[in-house]
């Protein structure tokens, strides 16, 4: 059975959820209430046992599996019951939290209050779920016992990450939003320009294009998952994520003015737009300008195949930039999703078989799945049908797989919404012409007092 419950799905996950991000910031549904209702609630049915996966299981029973899904991922649902035509799902849609809904989170507060109502396995959008749903009670403990060690070693480096809470796994990636960098090959070839190793090299890059080619790109600093790209790839320690309630925030340290000084020397240039790749100012505009641009994995589908309609054989992909000198190369990330499996699942074994089949099955992440999976084995598929799709100018198989294993462990997960903050305290002084570096003291003192709001502990 498949039902809607909630706000109405969102369709295509990453550009849609992340235009929207500014949203984000209604994370102060407190955590403080989210957690009395857990302690004050039982974790299921009568019968409750406890077991070696560290919380109390509830009563088993033989009914229907109830998964929750955006829209997105209704397909996924769909194929596992055909493929599956023994197990009874009730598979219901919902807006997968997208745009920082908190629906997942406020339905969980109601299930606590009431004791029943939790769905078995759900997908978000979000990749910090984790953050409240942990304290809520909500999440079982997956490295411990429910999902085996050889299934969680399967993921890339790092991808688990926003799951594991002082070293306990509780939700598994679905996709990876690792960051590569797009260019345009033929361009590049026509005028002989060399892909950029580095930073520094991107930088005199980006100025020599504003001054022979004016009106093309190196990148967009426009969007508010911008940070993410640049500043976390950059190793700014803006985001240090150092305990479950606590952050360590430093815009002034040398990795961040360094990014920003870079950003605001290309925007003074006129070779790195701040119109946001999903504006419509860039898509008349500026489309067809695009030389270089650093972004997420599903750049390549999303915005030059989907949005920007770049024709087949242009678009190529390289390594991120790096810092001269840098002998550990890191990228930032822009989304991904997660799914969640409750612990108050009265068909944990049901549940625990779907969510392995749905982050690591060739079925689904490795032919269907619209961005790059969390699962090695599956990415290598999803790659090679990249491939075979015969649109990319480059195999985009080495850099992908490759940043998928990069992504800086430092720039964390938390409640607060790192792209809220930026739409709400350096966007608008980036469009009315305020340089990033001037900003970075403000960008300081706001993501401290959004994660005080949330309860962190912040150190500077």
């Amino acid at each position: 059975m498949i039902r809607t419950t909630g706000a109405a799905p969102t369709g295509r996950s990453h550009p849609s959820r992340r235009r929207g991000a500014l949203l984000a910031s209604c994370a102060a549904l407190t955590l403080a209430l989210a957690s009395a209702c857990a302690a004050a609630t039982p974790t299921g049915g009568g019968g409750a046992s406890s077991t070696p996966s560290g919380f109390k299981q509830a009563a088993q029973s033989d009914g229907a599996l109830t998964v929750w899904v955006d829209s997105d991922r209704l397909s996924a649902a769909k194929l596992y019951q055909k493929e599956n035509p023994s197990v009874k799902m009730d598979i219901v849609t919902y807006d997968g939290d997208a745009n920082g809904s908190n629906y997942l989170q406020t339905k969980v507060q109601l299930f606590n209050r009431t004791g029943k109502g939790w769905p078995d396995v759900v997908f978000s959008s979000q990749n910090n779920e984790a953050s409240w749903a942990v304290q809520a009670g909500f999440t079982a403990p997956l490295n411990q016992g429910l999902i085996s060690a050889s299934t969680l070693s399967g993921f890339a480096t790092g991808a688990n990450n926003p799951c594991t809470v002082n070293g306990t796994v509780y939700c598994l990636r679905n996709d990876l939003s690792q960051t590569v960098l797009w260019y345009n090959k033929p361009l590049m070839d026509k005028w002989g320009y060399t892909v950029p190793t580095t930073w520094e090299q991107f930088q005199a890059l980006g100025d020599k294009v504003a001054t022979e080619h004016p009106g093309y790109l190196v990148g967009d600093a426009g969007d508010t998952f911008a940070p993410e790209i640049y500043l976390w790839a950059g190793k700014c320690g803006a985001n240090q994520i150092t305990g479950p309630k606590a952050v360590t925030v430093n815009t002034g340290s040398a990795n961040c003015t360094k990014m920003a000084g870079l950003l605001d020397d290309l925007i003074k240039k006129g070779s790195m737009s701040v119109s946001g790749v999903f504006s419509t100012d860039f898509d008349k505009n500026k489309g067809s300008k695009v030389l270089l641009m650093p972004g997420p994995a599903w750049y390549g589908g999303a915005v030059f195949q989907s949005t920007l309609k770049t024709p087949a054989k242009q678009i190529a992909a390289a390594p991120m930039p790096q810092w001269s000198g840098d002998t550990q190369p890191t990228v930032g990330n822009v989304g991904g999703g997660t799914w969640l499996l409750s612990a108050h699942s009265a068909h944990l074994k049901a549940a625990t078989a779907f969510m392995t089949w749905v982050t690591t099955s060739d079925d689904y992440q490795g032919k269907l799945a619209p961005g790059y999976p969390a699962s090695t084995s599956a990415a290598s598929t999803w790659l090679a049908a990249q491939k075979a799709g015969g649109y990319y100018a480059n195999d985009i198989t080495a850099p992908l797989q490759a940043a998928a294993n990069q992504v800086w462990s430092d720039w964390g997960y938390g409640q607060f919404s790192q792209e809220a903050i930026w739409a709400a305290t350096v966007k608008p002084g980036l469009t009315s012409g305020k340089s990033i570096v001037s900003m970075l003291p403000a960008w300081q003192t706001a993501i401290t007092h959004y994660a005080q709001a949330d309860g962190y502990k912040v150190s500077q």
